[in-house]
């Protein structure tokens, strides 16, 4: 059998397969919204003093 001729592959979507349970705007977070770039800075920051600190 020619199992080259059977066709060619579905290309991806691009897309993910399932949505996140736990994702901005769902109903775990109905309120909740992305943080600010600052914001996030801030607390990267900070997450990194205090393993700085712990060692």
């Amino acid at each position: 059998m020619d199992y080259k001729a059977a066709g060619a592959p579905k290309l991806g979507k691009n897309a993910p397969k399932h949505v996140e349970h736990n994702a901005v705007g769902s109903k775990k977070k109905p309120f909740g919204t992305r943080p600010s770039k600052e914001e996030l800075l801030a607390r990267m920051k900070a997450a990194a003093e205090a393993a700085k600190s712990e060692k």
